[in-house]
This record gives structure tokens, sequence and C-alpha cells, in this order.
């Protein structure tokens, strides 16, 4: 039986990206903007290696957070966040993704309590290795080119251009927030609050 602390993280956090330097300002790593955010809120790095991942420990909301960054390839997120869950007995519902949305335009942020993968790969991921849908997401926008028929994945690991990107950085700052008042008061609350921000 293990035992843990009074300190064992009873929500979990997962920034979704793509390691290495090629994925740097790439719209798929969105959801680190959101990492590099809340690690200055919190004071602290993300840098402990487990769960394929980088990791730490954080308070926010008034509870222990385990926040993670996935190692493994966005199409392969499932496989950091799913032992992560297990090992800490965190539900679903318990589990946020932040992660970036082609569906909303540049600096958009969305909360959303669950539901489909919405064609992201590493929210497909997360899906199938947790075996179930309900779980927070916080969406970043990062929009879609004017023309019709591109390629979803060159679009969304291709560079950020200078502006988007201090859009999309600018929403990522409000994710400590969001996330303070989701992990204290609830999905609920954090979706009114926030989705009616532009």
């Amino acid at each position: 039986m293990l035992l843990f602390g009074k300190n064992t993280p009873s929500w979990l956090v997962v920034f979704l990206g793509n390691p290495g330097d090629k994925y740097v300002r790439t719209r798929h790593n969105a959801g680190w903007l959101a990492a590099d955010a809340v690690e200055n809120f919190a004071d602290k790095r993300i840098k402990r290696v487990k769960f394929k991942s980088l990791t730490e420990v954080v308070t926010l909301g008034g509870k222990s957070v385990l926040l993670i960054k996935p190692q493994t390839f966005m199409n392969l997120s499932g496989d950091a966040v799913a032992p992560a869950a297990r090992f800490y007995k965190i539900p679903p519902e318990r589990v946020v993704v932040v992660h970036d949305d082609l569906d909303l335009p540049p600096g958009k942020l969305r909360i959303k309590r669950g539901g489909s993968d919405g064609g992201h790969n590493g929210l497909k991921s997360i899906i199938a290795r947790l075996g179930s849908k309900e779980f927070p997401r916080i969406k970043l926008g990062i929009g879609k080119p004017e023309h019709s028929g591109f390629d979803t994945l060159d679009w969304v690991i291709g560079k950020i251009s200078s502006a988007d990107f201090d859009v999309i950085k600018e929403a990522a700052a409000r994710v400590p927030e969001v996330l303070e008042i989701l992990v204290r008061d609830g999905t609920d609350a954090a979706m009114n609050k926030f989705n009616g921000i532009s």
C-alpha cells in the first residue's frame, strides 16, 4: 500500500507540446507558453524528470498540483499523463489539459468541461489512455490560415508569427489565474469568469 504525504498532488495539470528546439515557438507548443506563465506565477521550474515528462509540484487554488510537460511528442501524450494520474490516483475530472486549438483565433482562451478530441492528437492520446473524455481543458487559440485546403500538421508545427505570438502569450499569461479558480472553485466557475473574455 502506497502512503503519500500531505503534499501529495490531488490535481494534475498537463501542458501539451513537442520537445526539442525544432518545435520552439510553433503553434502546437502554445500549451508550453502557459507552462512558462505558471512557472513564473509559482516561482518554480518544471524540470524534474518523471512519467516521461518534466514535472513539478506547486500549490494552486490552495491545492497541491502536479504540473507536467510530456516529453513523448504530441501524439503519445497519454503515455505520460495516464501513469501520472494512476500513480497519484487522480480522477479524470481533476486532470486539466492546456493545449492549442486551431478553431479559436489567436489569443482566444476557452475552458471546456470535457468532450471529444476535436481532431487534436494530444487529446486523442490522453482520452485513449485515461479511458475517459471527462477531463477539463484550457484551450489557447492558434487560428487557421486564411486559405482553405491547408495541411493541418504543417500548420500546427509551423512557427507562430510575431504578431500572433504576442497575443497567444498574452492569453497564456491568464492561465495561472484560470487554474487557481478552476482548482479552488470548479470548472463551471472558471468557465463563467473567463469564457466571455476576448
